[in-house]
């Protein structure tokens, strides 16, 4: 099992729970890197992760992470509650959606049935999506440039693969990326993917636009 957040005092507490449960802990660590890193020289069966680490949104890179270890169940433990979370981390590959809000039994239980197979989504990120017409307006500014950016960000694709499928160059594609973020009130792109999916702008299963 791996263990990943940017406070390493709470990632290190939450190991020695997981040790005394029963689990083996191969790493505990705080940056997406390092969790890239890892997954490419440990076999591990199991990560915890929180979405907010040091070195930016976990969700951009899970596309990387699934990469790295594709056959390890990967829980996201976060105090994140946007509703549009879980199809995209679903849609990605993730295994468990837990909130940090959930006492020691239920982060064990969760991940335990997580190692059994199951999928576990916390049901605080079960709320049903709802439409936001003034979003829709907003979108209606996007280029199609920008359209598509925003689907390969509910696809999970980091900027150089962003950059690479587009065939543009990493700086173009931070500049449409960050002209997303402003067009749609967006401070991430964790946040704008997020809110893609949730108003129905764009799939989660497909990454496609569904907007008319």
């Amino acid at each position: 099992m791996l263990v990943c957040d940017d406070h390493l005092v709470f990632a290190e507490s939450l190991a020695l729970v997981f040790v005394d449960a029963g689990h083996t802990v191969t790493g505990v660590t705080g940056t997406v890197d390092e969790v890239v890193d890892l997954l490419g020289t440990t076999d591990v069966d199991v990560c915890v992760l929180d979405v907010h680490l040091a070195d930016g949104d976990l969700v951009d890179r899970l596309a990387e992470i699934r990469a790295a270890a594709p056959d390890a169940r990967l829980v996201l433990l976060t105090g994140r509650l946007e509703p549009g979370l879980a199809p995209l981390a679903l849609a990605a590959g993730v295994a468990g959606l837990v909130h940090k809000g959930q006492h020691v039994g239920g982060i064990l239980d969760a991940v335990r049935r997580v190692h059994a197979g199951e999928t576990v989504v916390d049901p605080v990120y079960r709320r049903p999506a709802r439409a936001e017409p003034a979003l829709y307006r907003l979108a209606a500014f996007l280029t199609p440039r920008e359209r598509e950016v925003l689907c390969r960000l509910v696809r999970g694709e980091h900027t150089a693969a962003l950059a690479r499928a587009m065939g543009i160059t990493p700086a173009t594609a931070r500049c449409h990326i960050q002209s997303v973020l402003t067009k749609l009130g967006a401070h991430t792109r964790l946040e704008a993917a997020t809110t893609a999916v949730r108003t129905g702008l764009v799939s989660a299963e497909t990454g496609r636009w569904l907007a008319a």
